[in-house]
């Protein structure tokens, strides 16, 4: 298992609900993010959340698609999101979506942790090629 660590940027767009589910009140974002260091790519997804009435607790998932060089290898592959927040406690998991890379990348399994500093995004990306 390789780790690797870098920043990124991302800009989250607010879109209005589908007419079939506005009703449900749930929260969805188009995703466009950058990420720095040894993956160097550019990620396009979409997010859905649903807030409570409770501070604090909230819900999301979120999937993207990665395109770029991971350690000078090139493809994409896909992250999925799963992200709860418990009265201000979260929990979140990103995984890469099993077969879902691409070119140098077949094969790639991985995990990603993100941390935010001072209003900075940065991740940490455990992952493994065969």
């Amino acid at each position: 298992m390789h780790q690797i660590r870098g920043s990124f940027d991302v800009k989250l767009q607010p879109q209005a609900p589908a007419a079939a589910i506005a009703e449900a009140h749930l929260g969805r974002q188009t995703i466009d993010k950058q990420f720095h260091g040894e993956l160097s790519a550019h990620s396009l997804g979409e997010m859905l959340a649903a807030m409570t009435e409770v501070k604090g607790s909230a819900g999301y998932v979120a999937i993207e698609r990665v395109n770029g060089t991971l350690q000078g290898k090139r493809g994409s592959f896909v992250l999925m999101h799963t992200g709860v927040m418990d009265k201000g406690t979260p929990h979140l998991t990103i995984q890469v979506v099993p077969d879902s890379a691409t070119d140098e990348l077949v094969g790639l399994k991985g995990q990603m942790q993100i941390e935010i500093k001072d209003g900075k995004h940065f991740y940490v990306f455990d992952y493994s090629l065969p």
